[in-house]
């Protein structure tokens, strides 16, 4: 039988959560995330989309506030309060400076000392291809843990009253193609991270 991997620390207060698309959270992490708040830590869900293009028979404009809807529903079943969207256009995620820039904004905002996306390798664990948005937005999360702490980067933050946050202790990738650490989610953590997923009915 395989080694359970370690399991990641807990010694910490505040987690932000980075993801694409509505749903990606609770294919990946939100049972680790119901865990984490049902011990009394703060997590924020920050989405680049909307997820409007991810219902090919509703038209975009109709399936991004569903989808909205859906996603504050799974976030409220794992203890999540707090639901951010940025507006990057579903599909076409591009890696660059102006998603940099939204995440390490975010990051400066919510102070987490964890962060939580998904994996941005070509390849996710058990060697699933990973999409592209997915890619662009976990490589885009993990350079931001990095850039919010730099006030030489993005400096006109700091004129919106975002002083550089360097105290992110761990960047975490759900779904990484070779895993370092684990949570252990059994019991009732399993159980509202599956009722989260069961809030994307659509």
């Amino acid at each position: 039988m395989d080694e359970l991997l370690p399991a990641l620390p807990e010694d910490w207060e505040r987690c932000l959560a980075v993801a694409a698309h509505p749903d990606d959270i609770e294919y990946g992490a939100a049972s680790a995330i119901a865990r984490w708040t049902a011990q009394g830590k703060q997590v924020t869900y920050l989405l680049a989309t909307r997820g409007e293009a991810g219902i090919d028979a509703m038209h975009p404009d109709q399936a991004a506030p569903l989808r909205e809807e859906e996603q504050r529903a799974g976030a409220r079943e794992v203890g999540v309060d707090v639901v951010e969207f940025l507006d990057h256009r579903d599909g076409v995620v591009e890696y660059g400076s102006d998603l940099r820039r939204d995440i390490v904004r975010a990051i400066r905002r919510h102070r987490p000392d964890v962060i939580v996306s998904g994996a941005f390798t070509v390849r996710m664990v058990g060697g699933m291809t990973n999409q592209a948005d997915h890619r662009a937005v976990g490589l885009a999360t993990l350079d931001a843990a990095r850039d919010a702490g730099n006030r030489w980067i993005f400096p006109e933050l700091v004129d919106e009253g975002l002083p550089p946050w360097g105290g992110v202790r761990y960047v975490c990738f759900a779904g990484a193609e070779r895993p370092t650490h684990g949570v252990d989610v059994t019991g009732e953590p399993l159980q509202r991270g599956i009722a989260s997923l069961a809030a994307h009915a659509e």
